[in-house]
């Protein structure tokens, strides 16, 4: 029986920031994404500058129940989007709580223009952060300090994320969940949001042109099938013959859609095939890395070590879920 197993390990704690002007789906999103439950070892807590009522964007309004004292009780602390944030910086209290936050461990994570609340601290200076794509401009010219990645969905610093447009916040919910639960329970997790349970943090926030979508629907197809198929040789080849197109046109394409080269999207798919087994089951490493069309044990874990920075033999002990 493993340790995780023999005792309930504490909650990890979730405070969502709710800044005047906040919007909607931006703050359902981590707190919808991280609700306590058999498989989500989260607590959540809505909290604005002060409890009570807080004008919200786009027509709504929040009655949270706690003020700033959640973000002294949080591991990690959401800062939703608001609305003109290149206007005004939030209250300076709110900025304190934030740096006190970070100063004693807890991550900050920022969905959408939440970056700018961050950026206001002085905890993005140095670092690269990113936010809705309508906004990189103005977040570059208010923090000049700040490396503003206009190109990506979510960006993470170690203890401080920040991430694009709304939809780019599951994404970033879901990497959390991945580096605290393992990919077992982010995929769970995803397949509850009918979400994809894996999108590039590089992927691009847009596409510039519109995408026939008979072709998107074929690539989708095309990864589906190779997710069934990950222990058979999967070559650019095979799979542009698959989606019915040409490899250059495949592999452009590709890349366009999930920020990933073919190849490297398949390297990632088998290194998270691996991951789910090792927390599911006790196959042996060397059988882990047949099944997942990594090779040999020694292959696993020179991709383990270069993905993951650790082993898979530290990973198993880990993230296993006793039984």
């Amino acid at each position: 029986m493993s340790a995780s197993a023999s005792a309930p390990a504490r909650l990890h704690r979730v405070a969502v920031l709710v800044l005047e002007g906040a919007k909607p789906l931006d703050v359902g999103i981590p707190a919808q994404v991280f609700t306590t439950r058999a498989s989500m070892p989260y607590e959540v807590r809505v909290c604005g500058a002060a409890r009570g009522l807080v004008a919200g964007g786009d027509g709504l309004s929040y009655a949270v129940a706690h003020g700033l004292e959640a973000l002294a009780w949080a591991d990690i602390v959401f800062v939703p989007g608001y609305r003109h944030p290149d206007r005004e910086d939030p209250p300076r209290e709110v900025l304190d709580a934030l740096v006190a936050a970070r100063e004693r461990g807890a991550r900050l994570a920022a969905i959408s223009t939440g970056a700018f609340a961050l950026a206001a601290t002085g905890l993005l200076d140095g670092r690269r952060a990113t936010t809705h794509w309508h906004y990189t401009r103005a977040l570059a010219a208010g923090h000049p300090l700040v490396r503003v990645d206009e190109n990506v969905l979510f960006v993470d610093e170690g203890g401080v994320l920040t991430s694009a447009g709304a939809a780019s916040g599951i994404d970033l919910c879901l990497h959390i969940l991945r580096g605290d639960l393992g990919v077992a329970a982010s995929n769970h997790a995803a397949r509850r949001l009918v979400a994809a349970p894996y999108r590039s943090g590089g992927q691009a926030q847009y596409v510039p042109r519109s995408v026939p979508e008979p072709l998107g629907e074929r690539f989708a197809a095309t990864r589906q099938w190779a997710l069934g198929r990950l222990g058979e040789p999967l070559t650019l080849q095979v799979l542009a013959r698959h989606a019915a197109v040409s490899p250059r046109t495949f592999s452009r394409r590709f890349a366009e859609d999930t920020g990933y080269t073919p190849m490297q999207w398949v390297m990632r798919a088998r290194v998270d095939a691996a991951r789910e087994l090792l927390e599911r089951s006790q196959l042996a490493v060397e059988q882990i890395a047949a099944d997942t069309g990594l090779g040999t044990g020694a292959n696993l874990r020179q991709h383990f070590q270069r993905v993951l920075g650790t082993t898979p033999t530290e990973y198993r002990h880990t993230f296993a879920r006793g039984e």
